[in-house]
């Protein structure tokens, strides 16, 4: 959970991060150069978005296996007692 929290909040602060590219190169007049490298540092950013997210598609599905599973034991767990117990 604590990585899934982690990961949400890279994402957010990679997202405002290129929130803030975009409009510096929407907003002033750039020299070649400067735009360039904007346009590198805004690549950059949706790259390691992208990463960011699928890993926390990853994260999540993990998540789900792992509840499942849990509940699975649970509902086994207390099917044994009940018969156990009867």
């Amino acid at each position: 959970m604590f990585q899934i929290d982690g990961l949400e909040e890279k994402l957010s602060q990679c997202r405002r991060d290129l929130e803030a590219v975009n409009s510096r190169l929407c907003g002033a007049e750039l020299s070649p150069e400067a735009r360039k490298s904007l346009e590198k540092e805004k690549n950059h950013l949706m790259s390691k978005a992208s990463n960011y997210e699928k890993e926390l598609k990853l994260l999540r599905q993990e998540n789900r296996k792992n509840m499942l599973l849990s509940v699975a034991i649970f509902i086994l767990l207390t099917l044994i007692y009940t018969y156990w117990t009867m």
